[in-house]
């Protein structure tokens, strides 16, 4: 599909968001991020993928990524981590310089879930264009932690500035 902008031609962007949620903590971020993604005019397609049905298709077909995750134990969810160990060879070296960023929807950290997407993000040579955004929801407890999550409306509209600017830097070609 293109789309035509003051006389030029210029193909649309997709933004993927690949994600995994098991208590929806991270489904509440990704869909504010999401909707920031959508709410501006920047023309950007935005594809949700929960992380089982992601293919190394649709990292190819993409322009930008945004990858979410809850930590758990310190670390990716076991979803989100399968999604990569499917499709990073196959996206390997066909998708040097493109921007991503990341959600984490945390117990009480979050940073090494990050790092860890950075250090896939980094073999995969993306370019990150935001900090990861992490959401600490103090979960410190089993029944805590399994409980379905609440997000504030403050974290909720960070997330949501996240994706507006990812679609607004993918539409403008700034990245």
């Amino acid at each position: 599909m293109h789309v035509l902008y003051a006389g030029a031609m210029h193909a649309t962007k997709t933004l993927l968001v690949v994600y995994h949620s098991h208590t929806g903590g991270t489904r509440l971020m990704v869909e504010a991020a999401v909707a920031g993604a959508q709410a501006g005019d920047s023309g950007v397609e935005v594809r949700l993928l929960r992380a089982p049905e992601a293919q190394a298709a649709d990292v190819l077909a993409a322009d930008g990524y945004l990858f979410a995750t809850p930590e758990n134990l310190a670390a990716v969810s076991g979803l989100l981590k399968d999604f990569f160990d499917r499709t990073y060879y196959g996206a390997l070296d066909q998708i040097n310089g493109r921007p991503y960023a990341s959600l984490v929807c945390a117990g009480s950290d979050g940073t090494n879930a990050t790092r860890q997407i950075a250090r896939i993000a980094t073999g995969w040579r993306l370019r990150p264009v935001a900090d990861p955004l992490i959401v600490c929801t103090h979960a410190q407890t089993p029944e805590a932690i399994l409980a379905p999550k609440q997000i504030g409306p403050a974290d909720l509209e960070r997330c949501r500035a996240l994706g507006e600017a990812m679609a607004a830097g993918l539409g403008m070609g700034v990245f």
